[in-house]
């Protein structure tokens, strides 16, 4: 038996009337996700219990099949595995994103322009918090980086004890009401502005019409996480295709092969024939799961591109879901296919949402007419199928 999760991250959403009062699934051509959804259990799962932040790090742990009331410890401590940053037990972690935000005289009346600096180049990044950890960094706390515009900071010895905003939820708000309460981290971001605002990365990305990358933005904080492996969860091995350090870190933290792919951006300029080419190879090689985590339609979300949301729904299904499935009805073996996001990325809100989603479970050995005709979030809805509890949906896939 062959496994697979296409994971299609934040491309849940609601009516959006540039679409004609079409949600992104339902504007987008997708023959081979329809043609899959009327042979497959659909209906709709709750993965982000409600008294938790509606993040894409809650929702995947659910999706992997990991109950986050259990085991969800925050956000940037799994960025950190997938980074091979050593950690204590009683170290904090943080993801620290460089951010550009307007340029009043006053930290607290500036404005989050960008949440990902027009997604910077890694090595840029890389230079600017090199840069700020040479400055700031000290025995208490230090700066690693990341991929993008995702960087991380190690506070040791620190308590676990804040409530932090993700720059993603505050585009286009004046920063001062969203700030950390805590005086260290307020100060940390307050210096890095002047620091980066006249660093020479930033001063080729003007030049060039891009935003500079002029602050941090310290906020997803966590402690180590303590995850059991897929083989002693579920019996079996695999791997993550993925281009984001949070969905590596769960892999790495379940035992499953990472592999790096070559153009994964997470954007919708992502290589997706990589990533389709890494999953078949996997699934020759390496396991019968394979876990396919496709970012874009969550940054196109984000950041209110709606024809990039629905471009990123057709690419996957040209690029991702075709190839794959060629591949596992010629692989000789049965195999399952779990489709969904991790929650909704409204365009209308420009952030996550806690809502129930669509999810459809294709087996080849038990095809059902599933009485819907496309898969989409009303189709999902009008089964009347609702798991309440996401984490359970990978023991359906996986069941022996």
């Amino acid at each position: 038996m062959k496994y697979v999760v296409i994971l299609t991250d934040g491309a849940a959403d609601t009516p959006v009337a540039e679409l004609g009062g079409k949600t992104p699934f339902e504007a987008a051509n997708k023959p081979h996700i329809d043609a899959l959804a009327k042979l497959s259990e659909v209906g709709m799962v709750k993965t982000v219990p409600d008294d938790l932040p509606p993040g894409s790090d809650v929702a995947n742990l659910a999706v992997f099949g990991y109950d986050p009331q259990r085991y969800y410890t925050g956000r940037s401590p799994l960025e950190a595995v997938s980074m091979n940053v050593p950690l204590e037990l009683t170290d904090t972690t943080f993801r620290t994103n460089v951010v550009t935000l307007s340029d009043e005289p006053n930290y607290e009346d500036k404005t989050m322009v960008d949440y990902s600096s027009d997604e910077i180049s890694t090595d840029e990044a890389r230079e600017l918090i090199k840069y700020v950890n040479e400055n700031l960094g000290c025995d208490e706390y230090e700066f690693f980086g990341g991929f993008s515009y995702r960087h991380l900071m190690v506070w040791h010895n620190k308590k676990n004890e804040f409530k932090l905003t993700p720059p993603h939820d505050i585009s286009d708000r004046v920063i001062g009401p969203y700030l950390p309460k805590d005086e260290t981290l307020k100060s940390l971001m307050k210096q890095s502005y002047e620091l980066l605002k006249d660093h020479p990365v930033n001063k080729s990305r003007i030049e060039r019409g891009l935003n500079p990358a002029n602050s941090i933005w310290i906020w997803g904080n966590g402690t180590k996480p303590d995850l059991p492996t897929y083989a002693e969860h579920f019996g079996v091995k695999g791997t993550v295709v993925s281009a984001v350090d949070l969905i590596k870190g769960i892999g790495r933290c379940a035992g499953l092969n990472v592999p790096e792919i070559e153009g994964a951006t997470g954007n919708v300029n992502t290589n997706f024939d990589g990533k389709a080419a890494a999953a078949i190879n996997a699934l020759k090689n390496d396991g019968d799961f394979v876990y396919i985590h496709l970012e874009a339609p969550d940054e196109a979300g984000h950041r209110h591109e709606i024809d990039n949301k629905v471009k990123s729904i057709e690419l996957i299904d040209q690029k991702i879901v075709a190839p794959v499935l060629d591949y596992l009805k010629g692989c000789g073996e049965d195999f399952r296919i779990l489709l969904m996001p991790d929650h909704p990325t409204p365009l209308a809100t420009r952030t996550h949402s806690s809502a129930p989603i669509p999810y459809m479970l294709y087996q080849s050995a038990d095809e059902k007419d599933s009485g819907v005709e496309s898969y989409t979030e009303a189709e999902a809805a009008k089964t009347g199928i609702f798991v309440p509890d996401g984490y359970t949906l990978a023991g359906k896939l996986l069941k022996k």
